[in-house]
């Protein structure tokens, strides 16, 4: 209760102010004149002035200065009035902004027929292109304004066809009355009352909490199936371990009725002992008919390593690094790109690689999270090649690791982007090389992995890999290897059932590249789509099995063990073979390191 007492001035100050902002007339002078009544007088601070008696005051200052064309003042208003946010994210505002410089730059022009006065006109169009080299970018790409990057080269607009629009009697009054209607309700919203404001602000921190915990909530449940497997390990250690032991006891119980142990029969108990790592290199490298030479090894497993003191990065200032993407120069963005993605790749992996790569989700670095109306996501479509292959390069290094594919997943339009950019990129090899690169990691994850083959993007492969001799040594494999992630899943193998001709001509082909690396990856795609049946009868109607046979003679042992699974597959009457079908409810599809094929892409710088 004391609580309630210390704040109900306050509190009753607020309710006030509301009912005053709704118009609520009458219900205000009931709870008025109760409040004095009961003694309990309204705090004069509580939400503000309930209306800034400046406001119609500033409102015809604005259009008194743009009747005038008083260029200094009504921008000196404007932006002392109108919120910078509004001003950077709403793109009706940026227009009417537009608009507005083009009417003060013009201005000298239509007050008279006669000639105006060159100096002040030379400086309204110096002040105008000074604008569009600044604020005024954000428009141009915009097919309405584009024209009017031009006007301040032109010696006479009033003569250009393009500008005609902005001379005729009509287009000052409308603009006007564009500019009153913003002006009216900027200034109302202005005047909102705290209540409200706090109403809506604890919404929208309801919103960024969820947000928050539900990604603690992902990172605590990738945690606990790390941690599940390293107890599924040490579990399998400990009993791998109580069986030696047992072995070990029988073989001193022997040694008590006289038969000698061998070693061999040492040399295989301690291989045992020992991780997959080194088994093969101890069987063949020690001498354990040494005395002592056994337990010195295992001993020396034992021993704890020494932790290296990693120390972690010193902190950014990310809201000014994104303001600096967005707005800076090209040689600046480029640099800063380079900077963040070689802090995340040059990073001691562990906790300082982690730290970095949690600061960079945190401060939503990609704009991931929100939705802006420029964000640094938009650096893939620079004019500067410099900036579109840097930027593809730190996607392509953030999408390398789990919690980075987690955080770029949450927004399409990375991968709506990747894929326009890699379709219209013609003349960066390694930025297409970065974004291909990108995409193969991002199909680990369901949901763009279905999102992909619904944008067709396994026909784009195909076409790609026709002329696998055109494509580097990254495109081809991380192209096979993307095309094998998308083919394992049944929406996958039903795109290609619609070419499976094509498809089952590419594959052939590439089985005899002279690139060996990207074998397994063709197996695992011709393994996958020959569970369709209408693809085993396009396959057997183009002698599949003859090809395949003849690289049964010339492959190695892991070769010729895949080509056999492949070749059963096309010999199977099965409806749908589920071995290798991945539409189950694991979000990392794991096929890549265990069934047949298990090696690794090559890295990016």
């Amino acid at each position: 209760m004391g609580d309630v007492l210390a704040h109900e001035s306050e509190l009753l100050g607020l309710v006030k102010e509301y009912l005053d902002f709704a118009e609520f007339e009458d219900t205000l002078k009931t709870f008025s004149k109760e409040c004095k009544i009961k003694g309990k007088p309204f705090s004069k601070t509580a939400g503000g002035c309930l209306r800034d008696p400046r406001s119609p005051a500033v409102q015809q200052e604005l259009l008194a200065a743009f009747e005038g064309g008083d260029q200094k003042v009504f921008f000196r208003l404007w932006e002392e009035h109108v919120p910078g946010a509004v001003r950077d994210e709403d793109a009706l505002v940026q227009k009417l902004e537009f608009y507005l410089h083009i009417h003060f730059a013009i201005h000298p022009l239509k007050r008279g027929a006669g000639r105006p006065d060159k100096r002040e006109l030379d400086e309204r169009i110096s002040y105008f292109r000074s604008f569009l080299e600044t604020r005024g970018t954000a428009l141009s790409q915009t097919t309405e304004f584009l024209p009017f990057y031009a006007l301040p080269f032109v010696p006479d607009p009033r003569a250009h066809p393009s500008f005609k629009e902005l001379f005729q009697d009509s287009w000052t009054p409308e603009l006007k009355l564009k500019l009153e209607k913003f002006l009216a309700l900027i200034f109302k919203a202005s005047n909102t009352p705290k209540l409200l404001t706090i109403y809506k602000e604890n919404g929208r921190h309801n919103k960024e909490t969820l947000q928050r915990l539900h990604q603690q909530l992902v990172e605590a449940e990738r945690r606990s199936m790390t941690y599940l497997k390293r107890y599924n390990k040490i579990q399998a250690d400990y009993h791998n371990l109580i069986g030696v032991t047992a072995e070990l006891v029988d073989s001193l119980e022997a040694t008590v009725s006289g038969k000698m142990i061998t070693p061999e029969y040492l040399q295989s108990v301690c291989v045992r002992l020992f991780s997959n790592q080194m088994r093969q290199s101890l069987a063949h490298s020690v001498d354990f008919t040494r005395p002592g030479t056994a337990s010195t090894m295992l001993r020396a497993s034992l021993a704890p390593e020494k932790l290296q003191d990693v120390p972690l990065l010193p902190s950014l200032d990310y809201e000014k690094l994104k303001k600096d993407l967005i707005w800076g120069s090209d040689r600046l963005k480029a640099f800063l790109l380079q900077a963040l993605r070689w802090r995340l790749t040059t990073s001691h992996p562990g906790e300082q690689r982690e730290t970095v790569l949690q600061a960079y989700i945190g401060n939503d670095l990609l704009d991931c999270h929100s939705r802006p109306q420029r964000s640094v996501l938009q650096l893939l479509h620079s004019k500067s090649e410099v900036v579109r292959q840097y930027m593809a390069r730190l996607i392509n290094a953030v999408a390398s690791l789990a919690e980075g594919r987690l955080y770029l997943a949450q927004n399409m339009q990375v991968l709506r982007m990747l894929e326009a950019r890699l379709k219209e990129e013609d003349k960066d090899v390694v930025a297409r090389e970065n974004m291909l690169g990108a995409l193969q990691k991002f199909s680990l994850r369901r949901p763009l992995q279905t999102a992909m083959i619904q944008d067709g993007l396994i026909f784009w492969l195909i076409e790609e890999l026709r002329e696998p001799d055109c494509l580097s040594d990254y495109m081809l494999e991380y192209a096979v290897a993307l095309l094998m992630n998308l083919c394992l899943r049944s929406a996958g193998k039903n795109m290609c059932a619609k070419v499976a001709g094509l498809v089952l001509k590419v594959l052939s082909d590439l089985l005899g590249h002279e690139n060996h690396e990207i074998q397994p990856y063709v197996n695992g795609a011709l393994y996958s789509i020959l569970s369709i049946p209408s693809i085993r009868e396009e396959a057997r109607a183009m002698g599949m099995e003859d090809i395949l046979r003849c690289f049964i003679k010339e492959g190695n042992a892991e070769m010729i063990r895949q080509i056999e699974f492949i070749v059963k597959q096309l010999n199977s009457e099965e409806l749908l073979d589920s071995v290798l079908e991945s539409d189950d409810d694991e979000d990392e599809d794991e096929f890549v390191t265990q069934v047949l094929w298990n090696r690794s892409l090559p890295s990016v710088n």
